[in-house]
């Protein structure tokens, strides 16, 4: 028997044709023959029985007539309805037959029944049970069933083949960007330009693919796009089908699939159905790592099914289709290493590509596309933005310009200025200022704990320069002391490391020297340090005693990667001995430099902000180049380091700060707090 839907594939068959062997069957066909068939077989049925088996309707008086000539053999009685078979067959009304019914009247017991009958009156009687037409019967019971049908049908359709606007549980319309609407190409991406040249040269291949083809060079059917949070690779993967003019196909790996089993293979399936419909074309699967987890990890161990069948089948497809077909995958990820490898090896994806935040360089040129068509003032220099915000990616700085236009807008501006920037990007990162009445005592706790953090900042050697020192309320921060590094950072040692956490523990180290008692306030700023210090002896191998060991991975628990628990008490040791030891130094400085930490305080609890040269000429501290680094003051890393003290009676229902590049939650999960590493680029503000 010739299956209608074969597992086969055929080679040498271009994508419309060989779609067009692997078309299923209409559904809609196969339910109106159903339909048609049921109601038939529905009539038939009642005629035929009809035919072989008719029944005589008699009255009352009648079938009183047959009981006194003893001609009915059986009776039955349902309520008023007598049914019943005579001894010897009758006709009544054209009708043969020994099967009779008839109704029995209320009061056919009566006297009356008896003389009624004597007079040769017809008696008849009618069901209380209103009879309705059996066509209108038949209506009536298939229509409820008509409706489930109908439901099934289109539900199962969304699910199969999705819809214009998602079907009930998920699902997504295939259907490719135009590349002549909305086009993007590599004009509008900037700041990463190595990137760029490795994806011309996919251009040129969708382009021109004889020319790679004639030399025996295979098209890469996949290529792996690794990178942070907004660095840019669904905008590089819009640019590359732009620059090719080729039909854009784009979807999420976290919304495929649903709650029907199968229902992201289908998925799959019918979006490489589509690209094939139109190619050349490019096919970008966002967050892939949703659905490509290793299945080996202990992640994977009993987890969803239906993620597996989606995995297999995008491995599936990526094995049917030729270069020739001219469809090239681009996937994207922030998790590359927990890929199954199944998916990354050499035929599948068969290039990474790292797509990094940008330098200094970079900035200034992701600056110069999103402002180009808008009206910037003249003292505006985006080389000085761009040097003073090391870490922020190119999402990040197009945020940045479009909140400084909105500030603008707000106060009337005609052209967007300094300050508008500076102000957009403290709202970003810190929130909005708020109008808190604060008590004296609690303001001036405040002012000690964050010029703890900027003193200690200001003194160690090699440590990031503090940029700004503020008491003023911010979204749930009663205050901030910012730090940026001079250019951009890539690698750390153990004493920059070291003086990163004195300087996190510099305001709870300042609240025990001067009110010799700790507050809440000094919850992330714990978080902050013993993250540091977590990832020194746990992931860097910057302990003697542990030795060059690498004991928290990539991700999951240490333990389900086969390392010990004497371990990871070893390395927890390691941890609060260099914690207790830089809250000892900490506190130390404070006490050496108290007539400095002391003038900090006045100051800020007389002006409420300093800006870097002020903090630094106050504090007696030399400082040459602070004015020329002090471009846009205040200007905050994405990935800051937080200490933050928002006067919550609940620790636990703060908000989550965020250090060296990472989310950390206030969270009693040991592991949860072994994964975040410095970002880069940046040792952030500390915000009490």
């Amino acid at each position: 028997m010739a299956d209608n839907n074969p597992s086969w594939r055929a080679e040498g068959v271009d994508g419309d044709k060989q779609q067009e062997g692997r078309r299923r069957p209409s559904w809609k066909r196969l339910i109106a023959i159903f339909l048609i068939a049921w109601v038939a077989s529905y009539f038939l049925f009642s005629w035929i029985q009809q035919a072989v088996n008719p029944v005589v309707e008699l009255p009352y008086n009648e079938y009183y007539s047959q009981v006194q000539n003893d001609n009915v053999e059986t009776l039955a009685s349902k309520g008023d309805t007598l049914e019943g078979e005579l001894r010897q067959a009758i006709t009544y009304e054209g009708v043969k037959s020994a099967q009779f019914v008839t109704e029995r009247p209320t009061w056919a017991e009566d006297a009356m029944a008896e003389t009624l009958s004597a007079n040769d009156v017809t008696i008849t009687a009618v069901s209380p049970v209103t009879k309705t037409n059996p066509i209108v019967t038949l209506i009536f019971s298939l229509l409820p069933i008509a409706l489930l049908v109908g439901l099934w049908y289109w539900f199962f359709q969304r699910q199969m083949k999705g819809g214009a606007g998602g079907s009930l549980f998920g699902g997504k319309s295939h259907e490719p960007i135009d590349p002549e609407k909305n086009r993007v190409n590599f004009e509008d991406v900037a700041g990463i330009d190595e990137v760029e040249d490795q994806l011309r040269e996919v251009v040129d291949m969708l382009k021109n693919p004889d020319r790679y083809t004639r030399l025996g060079a295979k098209i890469p059917r996949g290529i792996l796009l690794e990178g942070g949070p907004g660095t840019g690779k669904t905008l590089l993967a819009r640019a590359t089908a732009g620059e090719a003019s080729v039909p854009f196909f784009s979807v999420s790996a976290a919304e495929i699939g649903g709650i029907l089993a199968g229902k992201g293979a289908s998925d799959i399936r019918s979006l490489f159905e589509a690209a094939r419909k139109v190619a050349p074309a490019i096919v970008f699967i966002d967050e892939i790592d949703a659905i490509g987890r290793s299945r080996a990890s202990a992640q994977s161990i009993g987890s969803n099914e239906d993620r597996e069948q989606t995995l297999n089948q995008i491995l599936t497809e990526m094995d049917g289709f030729s270069a020739s077909e001219g469809i090239i995958v681009l996937a994207a990820t922030n998790l590359a290493e927990v890929l199954d490898t199944a998916l990354t090896r050499a035929g599948r994806f068969d290039r990474t590509i790292t797509v990094s935040a940008p330098d200094q360089k970079g900035r200034e040129d992701i600056l110069r596309v999103h402002t180009r068509e808008r009206p910037i003032d003249p003292s505006v220099s985006l080389a000085s933005i761009a040097k003073s915000t090391p870490g922020l990616t190119g999402a990040d700085l197009a945020n940045l310009v479009n909140e400084a236009s909105l500030l603008a807008a707000r106060r009337g501006n005609k052209t967007i200025q300094l300050s508008d920037f500076t102000d957009a990007l403290e709202t970003i990162q810190l929130g909005v200022e708020r109008s808190v009445m604060m008590d004296p005592e609690e303001l001036k706790r405040t002012a000690w704990h964050e010029a703890g953090h900027a003193l200690l900042g200001m003194i160690q050697p090699g440590a990031d320069p503090v940029r700004k020192i503020s008491i003023i309320p911010r979204g749930r921060a009663l205050g901030v002391t910012l730090s940026t590094p001079e250019a951009d950072k890539y690698g750390y040692d153990k004493a920059y490391l070291r003086g990163r956490i004195i300087g996190a523990l510099g305001g709870m180290a300042a609240e025990e020297v001067v009110f010799g008692v700790v507050t809440t306030g000094a919850e992330s700023d714990l978080q902050a340090a013993t993250n540091i210090a977590r990832q020194m002896f746990g992931r860097w191998g910057m302990s003697e005693t542990i030795g060059p060991v690498q004991v928290y991975p990539t991700e999951g628990d240490p333990r389900s990667q086969g390392v010990s628990d004497s371990l990871l008490s070893a390395v927890d040791s390691e941890v609060r001995a260099l914690l207790a030891d830089c809250y000892e130094d900490a506190k130390q400085l404070l006490r050496e430099h108290s007539e400095q930490h002391k003038a900090l305080v006045d100051a800020l609890m007389e002006h409420e902000t300093l800006d870097e040269e002020d903090a630094y000429r106050i504090a007696g501290i030399e400082h040459n180049t602070a004015a020329e680094r002090h471009v846009v003051a205040g200007t905050i890393p994405p990935s800051p380091r937080m200490t933050d003290q928002d006067g919550d009676q609940d620790p636990g229902s703060r908000e989550a700060g965020t250090t060296n590049g990472e989310e950390t939650g206030a969270t009693s999960d040991p592991d949860a707090s072994t994964d975040p590493e410095p970002h880069p680029n940046t040792s952030g503000p500390t915000t009490e």
